[in-house]
């Protein structure tokens, strides 16, 4: 039975009832010790859960006799999505996908339903923000009309789960949970307590039926995702779409996976017919192949992809007290430490010029691995000496004018050398000022001949 503190008498005699204001080591009618503790009253609440024993296909079993085979991943037709997910779709698994506006979340999952629409899977694609004509426009531009794709422009999730019940879906998506509605909560749509009872909902329904769900979030101003954060513990998987606006290139990560890795990364490309997938995405991030000075190879690392990026550099003298330093791409902060070490250890003086780095196709290459490149570019332009086509560069500087290894570097090695990237120049440099030399005798000659190998 709950409690709760009266307000009149707050303490009270255990022995003989006495009352009291305020609390006294003994009681003023019985005049016992210790007897005088805080009042309370019943509220007449009574929380109790009564134990139901569970039917015979929900009890308990051991871990080792459970059967997977029932719950078989299914592809989605799209590549690199499979990729990100783990292999495919699993059934009853709640799929969460976030984006910041027009990066094209629902471009995305468009063809998502129309590639397992043509496998033969019925698709319930559920807009709650734009209407069916709308849809089947952009159907029509992106190649994504099929018989058994279904498209319902509702905000009301009762009239979703009636959807469901009519068509009987292999995949239900709902696009987005941010402008779904439930009679049963309080609020307008989009508050926190509607977007709670309608994931819960879609969630419920997904497990109890096997029927994938993939729902589509908001993300706030700083990118994470609007809505209680119970949203993110609720489902199975959490995939973030981003993109540069200014670029075609799109990312897909998974943030949370339950069924499978979170370091795999799905690249696609957007184009004015669709989003079409990018399964090798080596020949966006470089130029045209002929060597420039200023110029440097390096072997990012996206998830567990590694893919080349090329670094370029631009110096130009100045004679402003303050130096110019533009950087789009790489870590500004680490662009700074770079050229300070070069300055130090390599005596490449940058203090008295404009210094631009850039990387081309728009990607972003914060990690590490990107200083020795940087490096590289940077001592090419003020040298005015350009780098060998088969060369690349990883590895990350110290303060000390040291090169240090970086993570998967073994995988790195590994696509260099399937792009044709013979001469890696890497850690085994042990310095900056050894690694320069190093491309420096390479440009001078080809390994074999008086160059030395590592």
């Amino acid at each position: 039975m709950a409690t709760r503190r009266t307000t009149s008498t707050p303490y009270r005699c255990t022995e003989c009832g006495w009352t009291a204001l305020k609390w006294v080591g003994r009681c003023g009618e019985c005049q016992q010790w210790g007897t005088v503790v805080e009042a309370a009253e019943q509220t007449g609440i009574n929380r109790s859960v009564t134990a139901v024993s569970p039917s015979h296909d929900r009890a308990a079993r051991p871990i080792t006799a459970i059967d997977t085979r029932d719950a078989p991943r299914r592809t989605t037709g799209v590549g690199e999505f499979d990729r990100v997910l783990g292999g495919g779709i699993v059934p009853g698994a709640a799929i969460l996908l976030s984006g910041e506006p027009g990066v094209g979340k629902s471009t995305l999952l468009l063809e998502v339903a129309a590639q397992s629409a043509r496998a033969g899977r019925r698709v319930l694609y559920a807009s709650a923000e734009e209407s069916t004509a709308q849809v089947r426009l952009r159907a029509e531009r992106t190649g994504a009309l099929h018989d058994e794709l279904f498209i319902a422009a509702e905000t009301d999730l009762a009239t979703i789960l009636g959807h469901v019940d009519e068509v009987r879906p292999e995949l239900l998506i709902v696009d987005s949970v941010q402008t779904v509605s439930s009679s049963l909560s309080e609020g307008m749509a989009g508050h926190p307590s509607q977007v709670r009872e309608v994931a819960s909902t879609l969630i419920r329904i997904a497990k109890e039926r096997g029927l994938p769900v993939i729902i589509v979030g908001h993300v706030t101003k700083d990118g994470s995702i609007a809505g209680p954060r119970i949203l993110e513990h609720l489902v199975d998987v959490v995939c973030q779409f981003e993109g540069d606006r200014q670029t075609s290139l799109r990312f897909v990560r998974a943030l949370k996976n339950r069924f499978g890795p979170t370091d795999e990364v799905g690249c696609f490309d957007m184009t004015g017919a669709g989003i079409a997938e990018v399964p090798d995405p080596s020949a966006l991030f470089l130029g045209h192949g002929i060597p420039e000075p200023g110029t440097c190879v390096a072997i990012a690392l996206e998830g567990r992809r590694a893919m080349p990026v090329e670094v370029q550099a631009l110096t130009i003298a100045s004679s402003a007290p303050n130096p110019r330093r533009i950087v789009n791409g790489v870590d500004a902060a680490r662009v700074a430490m770079v050229l300070a070490v070069l300055e130090k250890r390599a005596d490449i003086k940058t203090s008295n010029l404009d210094v631009y780095v850039s990387t081309v196709g728009g990607v972003r290459f914060t990690e590490p691995a990107a200083d020795l490149a940087i490096a590289i570019a940077v001592a090419g332009s003020v040298r005015d000496e350009s780098t060998p086509k088969q060369l690349a560069a990883i590895g990350e500087l110290s303060l000390a004018g040291e090169v240090r290894p970086v993570t998967q570097a073994a995988q790195r090695r590994s696509e260099a050398a399937r792009l044709g990237y013979t001469d890696l120049i890497d850690n085994r440099s042990l310095t900056v000022r050894g690694a320069l030399e190093h491309v420096r005798m390479r440009s001078k000659g080809t390994p074999g001949e008086d160059v030395p190998e590592f």
